[in-house]
């Protein structure tokens, strides 16, 4: 039932796939009549999309769901290239992808079934509580570049985020930056390294998906500060961490999360994605620290 997506000659390429995570069914509940679903793409997403596919497959054994990460650019030049039946990305498609994607035959169909709030987490040394967006935005552009500047200590500011073909890379350069990134920020493969990274850099900012800071039991990783954001400096300073905030949809940076697919989805493949907003599907969502959409008033362009 799962989609046959079309074979094409010339590959469209857009950065460089790497591996994230791969989760396979069990070997005891393979047989050759497996229906099998591919899904590639974010990061971000790749470890709720382990949970949710999880949940599914105790419920449909006939179907095999395999995941893999890279970035949201590798799940969309994946499914162009006919590689796999959803594309997970945590960004909107950008109009050069739509370019080749029309010139490859590919209906780009996205389906939004979580939302998520970008976190800027920073090391304790650096004495800074709350920023506004544009102070942010010094901070990554490389204007300001000592937590001095920021009324912090004085520390030597610290960069770190993700690599270019993430989609959190493109979305925090859009939405908080409007320019180009620092030559100087250090381009991580995950999520779990700019954690790790920052907790050992007492100059240390990155920004990093709410549902890898959160943990299930409400506790914060040690050694990292939670950075409460204002849009503006007559703006009161909100935490990610407040669920009223995250619900009136009053963070700052919020933002939806997408699965692609070559033309609306059906078979096995829609059954997967209407699992995922159903309420067993969003109670998932919502345990993993990321936002049930059902329950978030937000503003979500579908691009169709």
């Amino acid at each position: 039932m799962t989609k046959q997506l079309k074979r094409l000659k010339r590959p469209f390429v857009l950065g460089v796939p790497v591996l994230a995570l791969a989760f396979l069914m069990p070997a005891c509940r393979r047989s050759e009549h497996l229906e099998r679903i591919q899904v590639k793409g974010s990061d971000t997403e790749v470890n709720l999309v382990l949970e949710l596919a999880e949940a599914f497959m105790e419920r449909e054994p006939a179907v095999s769901i395999s995941i893999t990460g890279g970035g949201s650019g590798v799940g969309i030049a994946a499914l162009m290239n006919g590689k796999t039946d959803i594309a997970n990305s945590s960004r909107e498609v950008g109009e050069t992808e739509r370019m080749y994607a029309r010139r490859r035959g590919v209906e780009i169909y996205p389906t939004v079934f979580a939302a998520d709030a970008l976190v800027v987490v920073a090391n304790p040394e650096a004495g800074v509580d709350s920023l506004t967006i544009n102070q942010l935005a010094d901070l990554f552009s490389g204007a300001v570049k000592n937590w001095r500047a920021a009324g912090g200590s004085s520390v030597p500011v610290s960069l770190y985020g993700r690599q270019s073909n993430s989609g959190t890379f493109l979305y925090f350069r859009e939405t908080v930056l409007g320019r180009d990134f620092s030559p100087a920020l250090k381009q991580m493969n995950g999520t779990a390294q700019i954690i790790e990274a920052v907790k050992n850099d007492a100059g240390g900012i990155g920004y990093v998906g709410l549902g890898y800071v959160a943990r299930p039991d409400g506790a914060i990783h040690n050694g990292l500060k939670i950075i409460r954001l204002k849009k503006d400096a007559t703006s009161l300073a909100v935490s990610p961490l407040d669920s009223s905030v995250l619900q009136g949809g009053n963070y700052p940076l919020l933002r939806p999360l997408y699965q692609l697919t070559d033309g609306k989805p059906r078979g096995w493949v829609e059954a997967f994605l209407q699992f995922e907003t159903s309420p067993e599907g969003q109670q998932i969502i919502a345990k993993n620290g990321y936002l049930p959409v059902s329950k978030l008033r937000l503003e979500i362009s579908q691009n169709r």
